[in-house]
């Protein structure tokens, strides 16, 4: 017999292997296990396995949901009943959103840096050798959990402040326009831009910070570094911003800063800019946190190729 065939487990069977060929007489293994090719989808499971399994997920979505829903209700449950204020129907969901974000810019930065403190990355590029494909996964992952529940506690506090702030005392006055917000038959309510811009808006701008966090991660590869360079970024800004401006030659750099600092691109979602441009609508600064995200990312994934794990 000059060929002979390896039936194996499940139906699969080997090519048939001329007899001749044998080294040694010795017939050549043939696995019964199928080889499938590994693609991203792979990737994109394995990364969501170790996204939920691990606690650092579940704390830090669990302190910012907590912080931008309580604080909110919090808020909306003082002003309900007072005198008009002079700010949007929605625009209080930002004080609790300006604390939640830091968690998930936390999280952003332990989901890739935890694996290089543990030595884990080693196995991670081990089992998938495409680098490339290792960060996009994660990014993927991560950006789509970030936006959900950031989406979903955004939501649920303008829900809230709809229902309980919707019954200010609105003076006279006010229904000429001479205030913020929007004022329909003496009661406040919120347009279409201010409820898209509370909910889907700030989803998408703390999501890419978390985003850009992971990014800077991945650069830095050190937990402590990229959380306090991810904070500095944050908050620096509107803190060094307003002191330069008391100077006669920092005052336009100290303007710039404000104005293009992340709180004040957030804060301008909610229709309550911290910058001069009263007009501000938020949604430019957030196009531009879009590209900055991708840049660093892209500068990330170069370095990933680089570098030994």
């Amino acid at each position: 017999m000059s060929t002979q065939q390896y039936e194996g487990q499940a139906g699969y069977e080997a090519q048939a292997v001329p007899q001749a060929n044998w080294p040694n007489g010795i017939a050549p293994y043939s696995s019964p296990i199928p080889m499938a090719r590994t693609h991203l989808g792979h990737a994109l499971v394995a990364e969501w396995t170790k996204i939920r399994t691990v606690r650092s997920t579940v704390w830090t979505l669990s302190v910012m949901f907590a912080l931008v829903v309580g604080i909110g209700l919090l808020t909306a449950g003082t002003l309900s009943g007072e005198t008009y204020t002079g700010m949007p129907l929605l625009s209080t969901g930002l004080f609790g959103l300006m604390l939640g974000q830091l968690g998930v810019v936390t999280l952003g930065v332990l989901v890739i840096t935890s694996e290089y403190g543990t030595g884990m990355i080693r196995t991670t590029l081990t089992a998938c050798p495409h680098r490339g494909r290792v960060l996009l996964a994660k990014a993927l992952v991560f950006f789509v959990l970030a936006f959900a529940m950031t989406t979903l506690a955004c939501s649920l506090t303008a829900l809230v402040n709809s229902a309980l702030l919707s019954d200010q005392q609105i003076p006279s006055y006010v229904e000429e326009g001479s205030f913020g917000g929007t004022v329909e038959g003496g009661t406040l309510v919120a347009s279409s831009g201010e409820w898209l811009g509370a909910t889907i808006g700030a989803g998408l701008y703390v999501a890419l910070l978390g985003l850009l966090s992971l990014a800077v991660g991945a650069l830095l590869r050190h937990s402590a570094g990229a959380i306090t360079t991810m904070m500095g970024a944050i908050l620096l800004p509107v803190v060094v911003g307003p002191l330069m401006q008391t100077s006669e030659a920092l005052r336009d750099v100290g303007q710039k800063l404000v104005e293009y600092s992340p709180l004040n691109g957030l804060a301008s979602l909610y229709r309550i800019p911290m910058s001069d441009d009263q007009d501000a609508t938020g949604w430019p600064l957030l196009g531009g946190l879009a590209v900055v995200t991708l840049i660093v990312l892209g500068v990330a994934y170069a370095l990933l190729h680089k570098r030994d794990v």
